[in-house]
């Protein structure tokens, strides 16, 4: 697509059909951009900037920094999870998407997650199960775009994580906090061995933690490539942990090899005085487009985080987009997902005046032009999440959200990482009493609907504008929405806008974190029907930036361990 087509896509609101984003080549003689790497970990993120060092790629760097996060935050990702990456290439513009989301076996079935009566399985019975680990996306995405964007050898990339895997490191707070949580995966007996202390008891913050399996694996994982994970003795012991006892699975070392990542076009739509490109379905870019949309049409811009007005709005424009999310958003290689309609000029003014004064009950999805009927969802989206965003000499930038989906995914090992319960994102129910089909429901093959939106802002004139994304299951498109608000409406810090309060409204749930709001505001929101309860799950990893007069403003979820590193421009 070239530029005046972008620029009449972001002046006619046009979001739907601004699907990629190439223009002609910039000059980069004027001003080299300054690298910058932003991730949860501080380990994860020095294995970023280290490759930058180097003269890696934006892409190097996210292996190296996978690698890392695998090792070191192993209740949010794992090198047997999936990601979504969106990435920009900087000396053409163009934005692509790179799907390395998990997929059903070929022998999975639309009811492996109902019980014998025929009802949903309980889902702390499901995420523990075989039947839970989807075939891996992560490696063979990262293999893809490494092909296409990387300048650092393959095998150049996983040292740090490596040594850092054998010698050890220190188990920081927020991972001594998971090991400590109250989540089905901390009864598996794998996370039970692998986080117990020599001497008994399990490991507290400021412990030693030693993974020389993993250590060992990535060695064979930078001499073999990808076929150390897909093919060979690793292959066939992630079969076997899959398969064994409760509930074992159906993935087959056939499906381990026959796993391809996908490149997708972007889905691209303005907001304010920009661009906003996201991933399409099966990620849910298009339900944080369609947020941003509904807010455009409030006064939510000339209020303030003091304001309860400005959450209220933001409340019930958030439920109208999880409605319809929820209801349409799956696979389209398996349902017709019509963005093109739930991004409808019309029907977005529709759905803005259902917001009225005070919150009534849960809305019902819309029916956007040419959709097609699907059943009402009732998947179950856990958070175990993390994002990270870099950009390297060129100008080149990665932002990418990556996931085990529990904390430590089923809680099953294999080689020193975890594996994925990505499965347990289908919905159980494949439909509903009215036998209506389930837009996520189970297909061999298929990919589960994701809340992952790693994103990337452009200007009006096509330049990197900034990129956000988060972690926290479903609230992700609330956390990230929040701190976009916080941000570009209300003038904030990129890291002030991130620390900003949570609020999470998806049906007949608000939740949020309520003892940082003050109790004038919760009143006021109690008076408009909306009473904040505690938040749950693994709360929000934002990490964006903003580019403001030529500077990098970036900032990290003080929620988590992270950090932004700005490497000198080269």
């Amino acid at each position: 697509m070239s530029l005046p087509r972008v620029l009449v896509c972001l002046s006619a609101l046009l979001a739907a059909s601004c699907a990629q984003t190439t223009r002609t080549p910039r000059s980069h003689a004027a001003v080299q951009p300054s690298p910058f790497v932003i991730a949860a970990n501080p380990l994860a993120a020095e294995a970023g900037a280290s490759v930058l060092r180097r003269g890696g790629s934006a892409v190097d760097a996210a292996v190296a920094m996978q690698a890392m996060l695998s090792l070191v935050e192993p209740q949010s990702s794992s090198v047997a999870g999936g990601a979504f990456m969106t990435y920009l290439d900087g000396r053409s513009g163009k934005i692509t998407i790179y799907d390395g989301r998990e997929v059903a076996p070929a022998q999975a079935s639309p009811s492996m997650f109902l019980g014998p009566s025929g009802r949903p399985l309980p889902f702390g019975e499901a995420v523990l199960s075989g039947r839970a680990t989807g075939v891996p996306g992560v490696l063979a995405m990262l293999d893809l775009a490494h092909r296409e964007r990387g300048k650092l050898p393959w095998n150049s990339l996983f040292g740090d994580a490596e040594r850092t895997a054998k010698e050890g490191f220190i188990v920081s707070p927020r991972l001594a906090r998971m090991i400590r949580g109250k989540f089905p995966e901390n009864s598996a007996p794998d996370a039970v061995a692998y986080f117990s202390r020599p001497g008994g008891g399990l490991l507290e913050a400021g412990d030693r933690l030693r993974n020389p399996a993993y250590g060992d694996f990535l060695q064979r994982l930078a001499n073999q490539g990808t076929a150390a994970f897909y093919r060979g003795s690793t292959a066939a012991r992630i079969i076997a942990r899959t398969r064994a006892a409760p509930l074992g699975g159906t993935m087959t070392m056939a499906d381990l090899a026959a796993y391809r990542p996908v490149k997708r076009e972007p889905l691209c739509g303005p907001y304010r005085a920009y661009l906003v490109c996201t991933p399409p379905p099966p990620a849910s870019g298009v339900g944080l487009l369609q947020l941003l949309r509904l807010l455009e049409r409030t006064d939510i811009a000339k209020r303030s985080a003091a304001d309860p007005q400005a959450w209220f709005l933001f409340a019930e424009a958030s439920r109208l987009m999880y409605a319809d999310r929820d209801r349409y958003v799956g696979d389209p290689a398996f349902v017709r997902v019509n963005v093109r309609g739930l991004l409808d000029g019309g029907y977005l003014d529709q759905r803005a005046r259902l917001i009225g004064n005070v919150a009534g009950a849960p809305p019902m999805a819309g029916t956007p032009p040419q959709v097609d009927a699907r059943a009402p969802d009732r998947t179950h989206e856990p958070a175990g999440t993390s994002h990270f965003i870099v950009r390297d000499r060129d100008g080149n930038v990665v932002s990418m959200t990556t996931t085990v989906e529990s904390i430590f995914g089923t809680g099953r090992m294999v080689d020193g990482f975890f594996l994925n319960n990505q499965l347990t994102d289908f919905s159980f129910s494949p439909t509903d009493t009215e036998g209506r089909p389930v837009a996520n429901a189970v297909a061999p093959g298929k990919r589960p609907r994701s809340s992952m939106v790693p994103t990337i802002l452009l200007t009006s004139d096509g330049q990197f504008a900034g990129a956000i994304g988060s972690a926290g299951g479903s609230a992700i498109l609330a956390y990230v929405a929040k701190s976009l608000v916080s941000a570009i409406d209300w003038n904030l810090p990129m890291q002030q806008a991130i620390a900003v309060p949570n609020l999470v409204a998806r049906g007949s749930d608000f939740n949020g974190e309520v003892t940082k709001f003050s109790p004038e505001l919760l009143a006021a929101l109690a008076g408009r029907g909306v009473t904040l309860k505690p938040g749950v799950g693994e709360d929000s990893g934002v990490h964006g930036v903003l580019i403001r007069d030529g500077q990098v403003d970036g900032g990290f979820d003080p929620r988590r361990e992270g950090v932004v590193l700005v490497l000198p421009a080269l």
